[in-house]
């Protein structure tokens, strides 16, 4: 096997993009006064350990610089947690890097490795940085799409490649679909990555938030540590998305590539922040993620039944919390109108709306997400029973 190393930085040229569809969608939400199930973050307070971390360590004056890559503390309960949930032996010094959010951590990896003119295999439905991340990097995107809740076809992910790939961005537990890749699909990832000498970005963030199969990170399958480069952060498993704490766990050669971009990029995380991660994972056990994961679960069941009820064709998810949904039977409009539609309220016919995501900002071609729209169930029960009582009116007509 070839060593992998990081390719010397040349200059990008800059591309313009729209506004971030998802963000737009809650202004549209606010505007109307919609229940906001287009954006993801919580309504729910976060574990008041954290909350009471993060005080008693602004009040200690932990209130300046931290290191650039991360504060040894942290680092340590990053390696800490790889080694008690995955078995993975993670060197904290020299293999970690804690980010601001997980969206800078894919950033900063890519650019630290992927030069212009390489090619990166992107997985369709998409989050919506992954497309721009390469693009930034001067590279191009190339999608594979999956179809819904059918197996990765080995012969389709093959026919991708070409002699210019040099990445593959994989997203498990998924964001938008909620799919959870199984073993079988990941060891057919891991083959491709070892036959052609690619480097594997995964983006994890969602890893704790299952109901369905079991989470099994790239970087433990056989030859895939050296070329893994892990992504995850503390947003979605401690409800704190406004506290931008990302992680990297990478070989050590390209540690030293992806420290030196994310310097350059944003200096560090907020210090007092991170002591506070550093707790959470320190002391929050076992029954804290199990009930995480319960808890969404009996979310995601409000809302999948909900939709279903008003009319929507959709799976419930494995994992992640969201649920993409066909609103063809519904509406013969396209997903940017059908989801301002509902977010105004249907035309009066609901007290306020509901706002969702245009399913086609999850593709690189838009017309395959015109009859799709997706909603983020990380909202209070009570939230989420209300948008049941609005979709049901939907449905009444």
């Amino acid at each position: 096997m070839s060593t992998i190393t990081a390719r010397p930085r040349t200059a990008r040229r800059t591309h313009g993009f729209t506004e971030s569809v998802i963000r737009e969608m809650t202004r549209v939400a606010n505007e109307h006064g919609a229940i906001n199930l287009a954006q993801g973050f919580p309504d729910f307070p976060a574990p008041d350990v954290l909350k009471e971390a993060a005080c008693a360590a602004i009040r200690a004056d932990v209130n300046q610089y931290a290191v650039t890559w991360g504060t040894p503390r942290l680092r340590r309960a990053i390696a800490a947690k790889y080694a008690r949930f995955y078995g993975m032996e993670v060197d904290e010094a020299r293999e970690v890097t804690v980010t601001c959010g997980a969206t800078e951590a894919m950033a900063a990896a890519l650019l630290a490795i992927v030069d212009p003119g390489d090619e990166v295999i992107v997985f369709e439905p998409f989050y919506e940085n992954y497309g721009p991340d390469a693009i930034l990097c001067g590279a191009t995107p190339v999608f594979v799409t999956l179809p819904a809740n059918a197996p990765l076809e080995p012969e389709r992910l093959a026919a991708a490649v070409s002699p210019r790939t040099r990445a593959i961005v994989l997203n498990t537990p998924n964001n938008p679909t909620g799919r959870v890749y199984s073993r079988a699909e990941l060891e057919t990832i891991a083959e491709l990555c070892r036959t052609h000498d690619l480097i594997a970005f995964t983006d994890e963030i969602y890893e704790h938030i299952l109901y369905e199969g079991v989470h099994v990170p790239l970087a433990t399958l056989p030859g895939m540590r050296d070329r893994t480069v892990t992504i995850s952060g503390s947003s979605k498993s401690f409800s704190v998305t406004g506290w931008r704490i990302g992680t990297i766990i990478a070989p050590a050669d390209l540690t030293l590539a992806i420290r030196k971009v994310h310097d350059f990029l944003t200096v560090g995380a907020p210090a007092p922040l991170q002591e506070a991660i550093a707790v959470a994972m320190e002391t929050l056990g076992d029954d804290y993620y199990a009930g995480l994961a319960a808890d969404y679960r009996a979310r995601r069941d409000v809302l999948h039944g909900a939709l279903r009820m008003a009319g929507f064709a959709c799976a419930p998810p494995a994992g992640a919390y969201y649920i993409l949904a066909d609103f063809s039977a519904l509406s013969d409009l396209d997903d940017d109108a059908f989801a301002r539609w509902l977010a105004r309220g249907a035309d009066g016919r609901m007290d306020g709306g509901v706002a969702p995501v245009p399913g086609s900002s999850f593709f690189h071609d838009p017309s395959l997400g015109r009859t799709l729209v997706r909603f983020a169930f990380c909202k209070r029960l009570e939230t989420l029973e209300e948008a049941a009582r609005r979709l049901q009116q939907l449905a009444r007509g």
